[in-house]
């Protein structure tokens, strides 16, 4: 499938989402402004690049359906318009040198907060609809179909852990009566936003960063159906990887691992600890993880059978 032939809209949105990154790019080069501790092109440029990968995922996603394509279409367009909006306010905030997330200094800052609330929640409900019809559709392989439905179920946990970075901190909450916290929410957990964060990304390396399992979790939407057609591919190479059972039973075990990662990477940032110094009790709940997900693959490949079945790839090429 070319990538003309995928959702015009989702891809008029990456395409204007490109744009905004090479702008961003310029404002990192050219302004020298800190806002939270970090360059205040930083944000728009991350968030630019991560939508563009959302947008063509969720238009290739919607190019699997063949029934209720006209209501994909609508999804995939309020999709679009919901990302377009939230990003104008990022970019507008950031040429204001003003936060755009969790800012309530001024009556401006907190409606422009809440219409990116909102954008965002719309966007999730939309993904949701989405992960309902390609959950009821019989899709043609069943190790890509599940590497597709673990992909949107594990996304959408990671996009719902964005909902708890909105809550007000225990330091917001306590205030003096009557005074109102001017920011409510925060990235980070036990610290101050905008403190000593790993390169790029900038988590917190003092404390727990709920943006962690945000971004591990979210792009599961990419990972799990990559892992699908990997499997496709590398069947051609590996006999064993030709049984539909051996490539279903590592799906399973990649999807429910990743699932599980995710949600110790969140267990992890709320209990106030950095994702750069994790304790003994996370280290052996990782460690737990590993050699779950090590027998998960020793039973995958265990065993599959005696007749193999030709693998048939959901992900269409894209030229």
């Amino acid at each position: 499938m070319r990538l003309a032939q995928l959702h015009r809209p989702l891809i008029f949105t990456a395409a204007v989402m490109v744009l905004i990154a090479i702008f961003a790019g310029a404002g990192l080069a050219l302004d020298d402004r800190i806002l939270v501790g970090v360059p205040v092109w930083l944000k728009p440029f991350k968030f630019a690049v991560s939508i563009t990968i959302y947008a063509v995922t969720i238009a290739w996603l919607l190019s699997l359906l063949d029934r209720r394509q006209r209501l994909g279409w609508w999804l995939g367009t309020v999709i679009a318009a919901a990302m377009l909006g939230e990003m104008v306010i990022i970019v507008g905030q950031a040429a204001r040198g003003r936060q755009s997330h969790f800012n309530n200094q001024t009556p401006l800052d907190a409606t422009l907060f809440s219409v990116m609330g909102a954008t965002i929640a719309i966007a999730w409900i939309c993904t949701a609809w989405l992960a309902v019809l390609l959950l009821i559709q019989r899709l043609p392989d069943r190790a890509n179909a599940l590497a597709v439905r673990f992909g949107l179920l594990v996304g959408l946990g990671g996009m719902m852990v964005g909902f708890l970075m909105t809550l007000p901190t225990k330091a917001q909450q306590d205030l003096p009566e009557g005074e109102q916290p001017t920011i409510i929410g925060a990235h980070s957990v036990g610290v101050e936003d905008g403190g000593p964060g790993l390169p790029l990304v900038n988590w917190s390396t003092t404390g727990g960063d709920l943006r962690a399992g945000h971004f591990i979790g979210m792009h599961a939407l990419q990972a799990l159906p990559l892992l699908g057609f990997l499997l496709v591919l590398a069947s051609r190479r590996f006999a064993r990887l030709r049984f539909d059972r051996v490539r279903t039973r590592i799906v399973i075990v990649a999807g429910s691992a990743y699932g599980v990662l995710t949600g110790l990477l969140v267990w992890q940032a709320l209990r106030g600890q950095s994702i750069a110094h994790p304790d003994a009790l996370t280290l052996a709940a990782l460690g737990g993880l590993l050699l779950a997900t090590a027998g998960g693959l020793t039973w995958a490949l265990a065993r599959p059978g005696t007749v193999q079945t030709p693998a048939a790839p959901v992900l269409s090429e894209v030229h």
